[in-house]
């Protein structure tokens, strides 16, 4: 009788479980907007907080999508890109640039009557990017064909929009994810063709360091600690999250990740890292420079790999893909963090 009346209470005792564990998630889903009739990967954001607008590229529609940052809704659709991958909103002239892999250029938007104003051809390959903070150059993948040994990174001067130098004879035909450092200095570069994080002196634009991944391939996302000196990248075979010490380049830290990642992001407040890929976003909780904590796999979607923290909102907005799988449902999603 005692074992039927417990049994009895934990079924009446399940669904306020499940709830409380739901509660429990350091992200919740806010706002879905559907993009119907998209297909394809939607590839990376872009974000002009003061103006309350996201962009997004979304790739086979060859256009870049503008959103409300706080609602979420679909306000515009720029077109006259090839491929659009990467961008970098420029609040000083209310401008976006755009790498275009379908036409191997830069392109430049003026965000006032979303029209591109402005091109730059570069060579084979372009795709990832970065913007120096300090004197806004944007750094771009560029100048690598497949199976080619090296590849470059073109310098593009945001200002005069201008191709005023290159970075040569990075290893591999291409990289993914780069991040430069807040002075300006530093530029750090996932290294896929070597399996390797890169270390670029932005003063000499030089390759002045290579640290190796350990016993993983594929590093495609990239955040900085900058005060505990620590890097943290991704990788999607095996997928791992990976934490690097910036003064050594030695290995800290290692955990099992989401698997396709593509974006991550350091929330300050809260020492938590957000990486997002294919079904999930694995979060994790930074306890010390060196110690690190896995403390939730978030249920998102098909390929949610691309996304962006923005923490003056306190919310991280996902992008729903489809790339391989015809019937996916795109979308643009907004999670509250807590």
């Amino acid at each position: 009788m005692r074992r039927t009346l417990k049994i009895c209470m934990m079924i009446l005792l399940l669904p306020a479980l499940t709830a409380n564990a739901r509660q429990k998630l350091p992200l919740k889903l806010l706002i879905t907007t559907p993009l119907p009739g998209f297909t394809g990967d939607l590839d990376h954001f872009g974000l002009d907080l003061n103006g309350n607008r996201l962009f997004l590229a979304a790739e086979e529609q060859k256009t870049v999508e503008v959103f409300n940052l706080q609602t979420g809704e679909r306000i515009h659709s720029i077109e006259g890109f090839g491929h659009p991958l990467v961008m970098a909103y420029l609040p000083e002239s209310n401008r976006l640039i755009v790498t275009d892999g379908g036409e191997n250029a830069v392109q430049l938007v003026d965000c006032k009557d979303y029209k591109i104003i402005g091109t730059i051809k570069l060579g084979p390959g372009v795709d990832h990017a970065a913007l120096n903070p300090v004197n806004k150059y944007y750094y771009v993948e560029s100048g690598g064909s497949s199976g080619a040994p090296t590849h470059v990174l073109s310098i593009i001067d945001t200002q005069s929009f201008k191709h005023v130098g290159d970075v040569a004879g990075l290893p591999g035909s291409g990289n993914e994810g780069m991040i430069v450092d807040r002075a300006g200095k530093k530029l750090y570069v996932n290294l896929t063709g070597s399996d390797e994080v890169g270390v670029i002196d932005l003063t000499t634009n030089r390759l002045v360091a290579r640290w190796p991944l350990p016993q993983a391939h594929q590093a495609h996302a990239i955040a900085l600690d900058e005060p505990h000196h620590r890097l943290f990248t991704a990788t999607r075979q095996p997928a791992r999250f990976i934490v690097f010490n910036i003064d050594s380049g030695s290995v800290v830290a290692s955990l099992p990740s989401v698997a396709v990642n593509s974006d991550m992001s350091f929330d300050v407040s809260r020492k938590r890292i957000y990486v997002t890929g294919s079904e999930a976003a694995s979060v994790f909780e930074q306890r010390d420079a060196d110690h690190y904590r896995h403390i939730a796999e978030v249920p998102t979607a098909y390929r949610a790999k691309t996304s962006i923290f923005v923490p003056q909102l306190n919310r991280l907005y996902v992008a729903l893909s489809g790339k391989g799988k015809p019937d996916a449902k795109l979308a643009l999603q907004i999670y509250e963090v807590h």
